[in-house]
């Protein structure tokens, strides 16, 4: 049978009393870890709390330190010393440092790759990391101490296999830094934690979890160690969430938190669903909560260990996805590991190549983000988030070398731009952009691919104004003159296309029409149809954001 894997819930209020009051109420309501975020962490998402001694007492007063709960760090620049700090803290109240189940994520090479910056080269970097740690466990602490952070890879937009590339070479060059450190390496394997993004793509997540595990413990095999197993910590993934109709979010962090858990995860984060939006509120600390409740006691997910084994499909993506991430983890090393290959920018060369592929796919609707690309609301009502104000301007004051930032991206945001350029247009004019959805014939004929449009164009916050199907061109143009639309959409069938398309084209061109859109492929009609009037032809496949981009253009 398998175990429960850690419920962690995020303390991430820059007011440490409002943190440990949003702490304590999870620990009462079912979490069994706290994740500590601290102010210009690679997790902070513009939050986090004050990088201080104090504000890490405070926000866990009255948490039960020795009482089994896992406490993970995530720390930035200005909280390089919570390890230290959290010493004195437990000192303070008289528990031992071997009692507490606290990962650090002391993860110089992570912090950097997201900043784009370095304090120094490698090796003295890797002095500094490896005293530390080994400071920390003679302190007491067991650890582990040292994340080899996925996220950073997954967040910028590279594939799994260049997350697990990735994860491989941190924790290869995290050990030899211990190893340097006088730390033996069969001492060194357990201070070390993997930390992997958990997306909407439940195969793939399953899969890239269950090949970290034997791509570690082929690294361990390597070093001459017996395989031990390694900690892994799921955050559900940043790139997919959405800003507009976030409640779909919930459904994406569901798939996540499930494809994690029958990986193997140890521990799962699950973002808040309007986490994009600002500071999550109670309610939405509580989905997250109770997303891995239910997995956990009504769907008992912990009841069998690794239940894809013996899948076909998952046992062959697994074997898929350490091939190629092992061959991407020898070049990082060729390149003198995961630090060298970020100065030369090789990392951050090949994940730009694989974002620029998804944005095509995206831009095409070909990867559909509910609610964003596909499916929009142009009426939503914004849901609540605290009122807090975003935590700038920790950086780090060390700087020595700079390189190219693997910057973390949300996958809808280009479609969202759109989207919040129309409610600006709407704010200020009080009207949205408009499409006059031009049906010709019957509902028989109209109606799939006026449903089409309206999807596509309000997708980029540009309403459709839906109307019965015309037949006579001179009714049609009265329409569209009295709609107080500037653009128009033709929906109707190849049939009606060819019958009466180009006289409904002409009709609402000298009607003042500033540009005419037809939904489907034009085929041998393109020529007359755009002599006609017609300027673009909208079509599954089609580039959806590059057309939106240009209608918004056109009307200035």
């Amino acid at each position: 049978a398998g175990s429960p894997w850690q419920i962690m819930q995020r303390v991430d209020h820059p007011d440490a009393a409002i943190a440990n009051a949003q702490a304590l109420h999870d620990l009462e309501n079912g979490a069994t870890g706290l994740t500590l975020v601290f102010a210009g962490a690679n997790g902070a998402r513009g939050y986090g709390l004050p990088p201080t001694k104090g504000a890490l007492e405070r926000s866990l007063d009255g948490v039960y330190l020795d009482a089994g709960i896992g406490i993970e760090f995530e720390i930035g620049p200005q909280s390089r010393d919570m390890g230290q700090h959290l010493s004195e803290v437990l000192a303070a109240r008289k528990i031992s440092p071997a009692a507490v189940n606290v990962r650090f994520g002391l993860d110089p090479i992570g912090g950097g790759g997201v900043r784009g910056s370095s304090h120094g080269p490698w090796d003295s970097i890797a002095k500094v990391f490896g005293d530390k740690i080994a400071k920390l466990a003679k302190l007491g602490f067991h650890g582990p101490f040292a994340p080899a952070d996925g996220r950073v890879i997954h967040d910028a937009g590279g594939s799994e296999a260049q997350e697990l590339a990735y994860v491989l070479a941190v924790g290869v060059t995290y050990l030899r830094a211990l190893e340097a450190a006088g730390i033996p390496l069969d001492d060194a394997q357990r201070m070390i934690y993997a930390r992997l993004s958990a997306d909407a793509d439940q195969f793939l997540t399953m899969a890239k979890f269950r090949a970290l595990r034997l791509l570690w413990a082929r690294v361990e095999q390597s070093c001459g160690l017996t395989p031990q197993p390694l900690f892994i910590a799921a955050d559900t993934a940043w790139r997919m969430l959405t800003q507009r109709d976030p409640d779909v979010n919930m459904l994406r962090a569901t798939i996540a938190a499930f494809s994690a858990g029958l990986g193997g995860a140890n521990s799962i984060n699950v973002l808040p669903h309007t986490l994009a939006l600002g500071l999550p509120d109670a309610f939405a600390r509580r989905i997250a909560r109770n997303t891995q409740l239910v997995l956990l006691e009504e769907s008992n997910l912990d009841k069998v260990s690794d239940p894809a084994a013996g899948s076909g499909g998952i046992e062959t993506l697994t074997r898929q996805l350490c091939e190629a991430a092992w061959a991407q983890f020898q070049e990082i090393e060729k390149a003198g590991g995961p630090l060298a290959a970020l100065e030369k920018n090789i990392i951050q060369s090949k994940v730009a190549a694989v974002r620029a592929a998804r944005d095509v796919n995206i831009a095409r609707r070909k990867d559909v983000l509910t609610g964003a690309s596909e499916f929009p609301n142009l009426n939503e009502k914004k849901p609540a988030v605290l009122d807090a104000k975003p935590v700038t301007g920790l950086l780090p004051d060390d700087i020595v070398i700079r390189f190219d930032a693997l910057a973390p991206i949300r996958l809808a945001a280009p479609f969202e731009a759109l989207r919040d350029r129309s409610d600006q247009m709407l704010k200020t004019s009080g009207k949205r952009l408009k499409v006059f959805l031009a049906n010709l014939g019957t509902a028989a004929d109209f109606t799939a691919r006026a449903t089409f449009a309206k999807s596509f164009f309000e997708t980029g916050g540009i309403e459709a104004i839906d109307t019965e199907g015309f037949s006579d061109p001179a009714a049609l143009a009265a329409a569209f003159k009295s709609s107080g639309a500037a653009l128009v959409c033709l929906c109707s069938s190849d049939k009606v296309y060819a019958a009466s398309a180009e006289a409904a084209a002409k009709a609402l061109h000298d009607a003042g029409a500033k540009h005419i859109y037809l939904a489907g492929r034009p085929g041998e009609l393109e020529a007359p149809l755009r002599a006609a009037g017609v300027g673009d032809f909208i079509f599954a496949g089609g580039d959806a954001l590059a057309t939106l981009k240009a209608a918004y253009e056109r009307i200035g």
